[in-house]
């Protein structure tokens, strides 16, 4: 669906950290279905253009041949096949322009003027518009825009007009189908109404207009049609962090058809022109390592094999498929390079006349018009990012259509070898090694740059940090750590828990112990840099293995484990158990949450011996900016040498060259100073005044206030079981204390089942007596979530409150007002009073438990965050009994907003035994004492 500039990204991946495996696969192949694209490799042979090995190192290239943009990019040919669209600059930023297909690129017309770098763009189905995705400073909050290429340009901006179709702020939007039998439309997922779910619309391309498809009350995580736009399959994660594929019938409704464990994986890529089976990647099975694409049949579930990988290595790489008849015409897998299948005698008499040209480069077919008369072919290789050709099928006739960096000398580039080491427990880890061109592979400075995702992988190619680095003398070395994908579910299972003191870390650590005893590295000049999930890596290493790096370049990456899982957007939620709880910790678990601090580099900065580049963007959603300052403040506190670099304007990972450009001077520049590589030493007065922008003064870095963070208002909320509530009805006493003031009052609280509009609840019913009246409140909460509802509430005033993921609405009347609420949430809170209480009984309370919830406060129509926190056990003596409880305490989180002291069952149902609540400011700030008369 969406085109990636590659050579733009670091080792940080499109489903860098917050998608497992199986789940960012799925996401790829949905790009791959629109795209058409599959990558081969030539058999033997060297490297295209691969450089002759000299006796002395190449001139030092301009790091703008690296960073800066690429000079054209991302070309695709519109399904007619007349028109190209590519990226390259347009008023100094990356945008789309279009040209025909035999104009010179000189005729190009610009048809986007962003002022942030567009990445991401498709035609429609029928070539009249392009559309294309943006966010705003990295946030991640994509839109989806269209541009028609044939509309006059406007003179403001000397580009024709670009119509948002998702006009709603604070969204995400994902592109899921392009319906061939409708061209004029695109299927896309909305999270207007719920932040963590995505609901399914049908939007018009032409006029904007948004038609619901589906409203996701499922859970479900991705969206499947058939070949004539149909939605036909839906994939979520089950309780225990598994797959689930469901078939959609008609009325709506989900029915299994195919399920597997944390530990397997399993999506849908493509459905086969029958129309009753899909395409599926899977490793389900105890005999089954690398995935496989099977045929699944969506009645009845079974499954028929298409292929495993030939020499059963690695995982099921990608697929190309006919855009005529969708007939699957080859098949693709990446080991050390990557090996192509032709499934169909025109597949292969094609590739085979390919191969004729490029008898050694990377292939790949990025675009084809509708007929597949046209391809456009790129060519790339480990020193050589890609040229461009335009491949005419019928004819076997190829022309250049672009190089993407004209200027960069591959013959000065140093080559990408794929090695092998052995772990210290004997497991093979696959790597590639980049060693300096024209010196001897003997005693050399080292930058060890592990890869982002984690649940990801590095391949053979053209890497721009490698080149670099490797530019400047350095030997770079990229693992594939265990918990990588691509290897098998064994190698990646390999990882689950074994974040930073483990053994994906000792992997890390191994590659370089390795590098030492060959004799290639110099074991007082390594250093180690990586993004996200190897920026963690980075700083793992300096903390955990303190003596064996000089030095460290911790780029977007996290620091406290607890904080970044607090952290994490509201549309990773449904992800959460099958990644990073299921595979690294889940925080609300005292045994797991005591394991990630232990892990957290944050907790234990006095082992921290050498000095570290800091690099973050500020818009950051996946890894926010407090993990990096929280680890500079600790490092300036004990004294340690840092440096930190904060792009305003960026989010998880640069995409500005302006930015990328500073980043390389300061990292070439440390480097130099900590391991003595070479160093260009001239600096345009432009890069000089960013790098100057985004350089921070250590200084003036302020302690993240955790507590306070407003990471709460959007942090998961904590794990909860409904099927653990029990019916019951429970007498409190109750005493009301307001200043000098005391008031005995009587409640009685009956938990029983309930509905409300078709949805089961738990319907809690508070009945207070007073001096004054009889006060009824009547709370139903979701029977299986133990989210809110809806909330009835009469007496001296009355209440009326419904409840969604994303607002509160209602009116409240009392003393002859009334009050209109209407509260936005910006993630789901639990209800307020009753309701928090009966959620709090079906969490997982133990003694160490904490967890972040929220709740509104009506009075005020704000809503407000909460520690909870089990602080010990005890036997409590009430007038119903004795019992053993856990004592509980729920302290606000940055703005008060009154706080608890409970004593609750130990065993679940953790229902209230005896309880201390201070009311908020907006109540008088009273409090409220309840202890248990009789339970039934």
């Amino acid at each position: 669906m969406i085109a990636i500039a590659k050579e733009d990204k670091l080792t940080l991946t499109s489903n860098d950290l917050p998608i497992a495996s199986a789940t960012g696969a799925r996401l790829a192949y949905a790009a791959l279905a629109a795209l058409v694209a599959f990558g081969v490799s030539a058999c033997g042979g060297a490297n295209q253009n691969q450089p002759q090995t000299g006796d002395s190192p190449p001139p030092l290239i301009e790091r703008a041949l690296f960073f800066g943009d690429p000079t054209v990019a991302g070309a695709q040919i519109s399904p007619d096949g007349e028109l190209i669209a590519f990226l390259k600059p347009y008023k100094g930023v990356r945008n789309i322009w279009v040209k025909g297909v035999g104009d010179d690129f000189e005729q190009a017309r610009p048809m986007t003027a962003d002022t942030r770098p567009v990445s991401e763009y498709f035609w429609s189905r029928d070539g009249r518009y392009l559309l294309y995705a943006q966010d705003k400073g990295g946030n991640e909050n994509f839109h989806l825009y269209a541009v028609d290429p044939t509309a006059a340009p406007e003179a403001a901006s000397g580009v024709p007009a670009a119509r948002d179709l998702s006009p709603i702020d604070g969204i995400r939007a994902v592109v899921y189908d392009l319906p061939k039998n409708d061209p004029n439309s695109v299927m896309v997922g909305l999270n207007d109404r719920d932040p963590s779910l995505h609901d399914v619309y049908r939007v018009n391309i032409a006029t904007g207009e948004r038609e619901l498809v589906v409203e996701n009350r499922s859970q479900v995580l991705f969206w499947s049609f058939d070949l004539s736009g149909a939605l036909r399959l839906a994939t979520r994660q089950t309780e225990s962090g598994g797959n689930e594929i469901l078939r959609v019938d008609g009325a709506g409704d989900l029915v299994s058809i195919y399920t597997t464990t944390l530990e397997e994986s399993a999506f849908p890529i493509r459905f086969h022109p029958d129309g009753k089976r899909t395409y599926l990647v899977t490793n389900k099975g105890d005999d089954v390592d690398v995935t496989q694409l099977m045929l699944l049949d969506v009645t009845t579930g079974e499954t028929e094999l298409v292929e495993r990988d030939p020499e059963q290595r690695v995982d099921f790489g990608n697929a190309l498929f006919d855009e005529r008849n969708d007939e699957l015409l080859a098949t693709v897998y990446v080991g050390d390079r990557q090996r192509i299948y032709p499934h169909t005698d025109d597949a292969r008499a094609a590739l085979e006349r390919l191969r004729e040209s490029f008898p050694n480069g990377e292939l790949g077919i990025t675009s084809t018009s509708a007929d597949m008369s046209k391809w456009l072919v790129s060519v790339s290789s480990d020193v050589d990012p890609g040229t461009v050709y335009i491949y005419h099928r019928d004819s076997g006739e190829l022309a250049e259509l672009y190089r993407s960096r004209p200027e960069l000398p591959s013959e000065h580039l140093a080559s990408m070898e794929p090695v092998r080491y052995t772990a210290r427990d004997g497991l093979e880890i696959p790597a590639y090694l980049t060693v300096p061109r024209g010196v001897e592979a003997k005693n050399l400075p080292t930058v060890i740059l592990p890869h982002g995702g984690p649940w990801a992988r590095d391949r053979w190619g053209y890497n721009p940090y490698a080149q670099f680095l490797a530019n400047r003398g350095y030997v770079v070395l990229a693992p594939n750590f265990r918990g990588s994908t691509g290897y098998g579910k064994r190698f990646l299972n390999a990882g689950n828990f074994e974040w930073g003191t483990g053994a994906m870390q000792h992997d890390i650590t191994d590659g370089v112990k390795w590098l030492i005893e060959r004799g290639i590295a110099d074991a007082d000049r390594i250093c180690i840099f990586g993004g996200s999930y190897g920026g963690y890596a980075t700083l793992a290493g300096v903390t955990f293995t303190p003596d064996l790096y000089k030095c460290g370049v911790p780029y977007v990456a996290p620091s406290n484990l607890i904080t970044l899982m607090e952290s994490f957007p509201a549309y990773w939620r449904p992800f959460l158990q099958g990644t990073f709880f299921g595979r690294v910790g889940d925080p609300a678990i005292p045994e797991q949450r005591a394991d990630l601090e232990a892990r957290s580099p944050i907790n234990f900065v006095d082992r921290i011996k050498v000095p570290l580049l800091v690099v973050h963007g500020a818009n950051d959603p996946r890894v926010t900016q407090i993990e990096s300052d929280q680890i500079v403040v600790a490092l300036r506190e004990k004294g340690h040498a840092v440096e930190y670099i904060v792009a305003p304007d960026e989010g998880h990972g640069f995409r500005s060259p302006e930015n990328r450009m500073a980043l390389a001077v300061a990292m070439e520049r440390f480097f130099a100073k900590h391991l003595g590589g070479r160093m260009q030493e001239s600096v345009s007065d432009d890069v000089s005044a960013r790098l100057a922008a985004i350089t921070v003064d250590v200084s003036t870095v302020k302690k993240p206030d955790l507590s306070a963070s407003a990471n709460a208002m959007t942090a998961p909320l904590p794990t909860r079981d409904g099927s653990v509530i029990e019916p019951g009805e429970f007498t409190y006493a109750v005493t009301l204390t307001m200043g000098a003031q005391n008031m005995d009052l009587s409640m009685q609280r009956i938990i029983g089942e309930g509905e409300v509009e078709g949805r089961k609840t738990w319907r809690i019913t508070d009945v207070v007596k007073m001096p004054m009246g009889e006060q009824k409140d009547t709370f139903d909460i979701d029977r299986q979530t133990l989210l809110p509802i809806q909330r009835r509430a009469v007496g001296m005033g009355s209440i009326e409150l419904d409840y969604s993921e994303t607002a509160v609405k209602g009116v409240m009347k009392g003393m002859g007002q009334t009050v209109d609420i209407d509260i936005a949430l910006p993630a789901p809170v639990f209800g307020e009073g009753a309701g928090v209480i009966v959620a709090l009984a079906g969490m997982p309370l133990a003694e160490g438990y904490e967890a972040v919830i929220r709740q509104i406060e009506p009075m005020t129509q704000k809503v407000f965050a909460y520690r909870i926190k089990v602080t010990g056990s005890e036997t409590t003596k009430v007038e119903a009994g004795e019992f053993e409880t856990l004592v509980v305490e729920m302290t606000p989180i940055g703005e008060a907003s009154g706080s608890s002291v409970m004593r609750v069952l130990r065993d679940a149902p953790h229902y209230e035994i005896q309880g201390e609540h201070t009311l908020p400011a907006s109540m008088g700030g009273a409090t409220l004492k309840t202890s248990l008369t009789a339970r039934k």
